[in-house]
């Protein structure tokens, strides 16, 4: 089961990744501006999978939604929009295009997030989320790779056509590989499936629930201002690359892939395995390592966007993406603890809800309205000073993840 989610979590953040490596051709091919790129690859996309999230994870928390079957049609959805983006032929068609990727893609996390947590034991949980996350960097480095090297071969809109169509199959045979656990007798279980029958909560008292506890305020707020740095820099990061340093969509792409891709899954998987080795004594613990991590990297990445060669400044972004990456995990795991089992895919859509329409509506739009702003002031350089601000911004997530592990002990629910 993880590693089909895996799979289908690689292809939701190709598919909506890809545009960061495409967008310089598409600006060029379209005529738009960095603000219209901003839109694109922001709100076109986070205002509907972020809103339309809360409805769906609604659904799926009811004991007589099949989760994968909701997954399943959710893929066939974003992948027929991903194509469609790839035969616009000006900004309206392509921004309705991304508004269909954002509607299908609000079916995918808050019900796989359930499926794995009624699936895993909870010592295991933030590993077993931490490896389905891993769907990101893969997902991204995937988008990057084969985003540059077939635009400059083929174009951006073949591209779009070729990360599109892997998932229209995927959607097709994945209810025949993974079962739904509410309907089996499957030998992992999680605890509070054994017990009595769960009892559908009202959305109004699954609200109060969540917003009851410090813990998840916390962990909201520092996961979405999270995102509002990872959107904003990983649009923005390869435009950086390609202006300042004069390289080529392959080049950027491959770099990039380096950085954000093997990096990524590196950190990811270690938050994980830290919070579960360090939590399991002292729940405090789940979210030290992203705390201390997302600190520590600031400078070093500050040092990357200042360097003046590409190379040094490439392998300067490693570090902080292992450790800006490390709070999947833990985050996601200390979300699904919070609450009761019959509010878990709430639970989770309410932290995407905050990542997408903060972190992805707002940051590559926001980069890009500065990015202009300091045109006549910076040059081709503009791309570069806002990096250098966004740097230094990591340390406020890092505080708010410190606070919240202030409060697990307490708050954590077992089972």
């Amino acid at each position: 089961m993880l590693w089909m989610l895996l799979i289908v979590y690689t292809l939701n953040f190709l598919d909506r990744q890809i545009l960061n490596i495409l967008a310089e051709p598409i600006k060029r091919d379209l005529a738009l501006s960095d603000t219209a790129l901003g839109l694109l690859a922001g709100p076109a996309f986070a205002v509907f999978y972020a809103v339309l999230g809360i409805p769906i994870a609604r659904y799926a928390d009811r004991t007589s939604t099949n989760r994968v079957t909701l997954i399943s049609v959710s893929l066939a959805l974003w992948s027929a929009m991903t194509a469609l983006c790839g035969v616009a032929q000006n900004f309206f068609q392509l921004l309705l295009a991304r508004i269909g990727v954002g509607v299908g893609e609000a079916g995918c996390t808050p019900a796989a997030h359930s499926l794995i947590t009624d699936s895993v034991p909870p010592e295991k949980r933030s590993s077993a989320i931490a490896f389905f996350g891993l769907g990101v960097p893969v997902g991204s480095l995937l988008g990057l790779v084969i985003g540059g090297i077939v635009n400059d071969l083929y174009g951006w809109r073949v591209a779009l056509f070729l990360v599109g169509a892997p998932g229209l199959l995927l959607a097709l045979i994945l209810p025949l590989i993974i079962r739904e656990p509410r309907r089996t007798d499957g030998p992992v279980r999680d605890a509070a499936q054994n017990g009595p029958k769960k009892v559908e909560l009202r959305v109004g008292e699954a609200f109060r629930e969540l917003f009851s506890s410090r813990a998840f305020l916390f962990i909201f707020i520092a996961a979405s201002f999270t995102a509002f740095l990872s959107y904003g820099k990983g649009l923005w990061t390869i435009s950086f690359f390609i202006r300042s340093h004069g390289l080529s969509t392959t080049e950027a792409g491959l770099s990039m892939a380096v950085a954000l891709g093997i990096a990524g899954v590196i950190g990811t998987l270690l938050g994980g395995k830290m919070a579960d080795k360090f939590g399991k004594d002292n729940k405090r613990h789940l979210l030290t390592f992203p705390a201390v991590g997302m600190a520590i990297a600031a400078p070093i990445l500050f040092a990357g966007y200042w360097v003046d060669d590409w190379r040094v400044a490439v392998a300067l972004l490693i570090v902080p993406t292992i450790l800006n990456s490390a709070y999947y995990g833990p985050a996601y795991a200390c979300v699904q603890g919070l609450v009761r089992p019959e509010a878990r895919a709430m639970a989770a859509s309410m932290v995407v809800f905050g990542q997408n329409l903060i972190g992805l509506g707002m940051g590559p739009l926001l980069f890009g309205i500065l990015s202009d702003a300091l045109l006549p002031i910076a040059g081709q350089d503009s791309v570069r000073w806002v990096l250098f601000g966004a740097a230094w911004l990591g340390i406020i997530p890092a505080f708010f993840f410190w606070r919240a592990s202030l409060r697990l002990k307490a708050e954590l629910k077992s089972g």
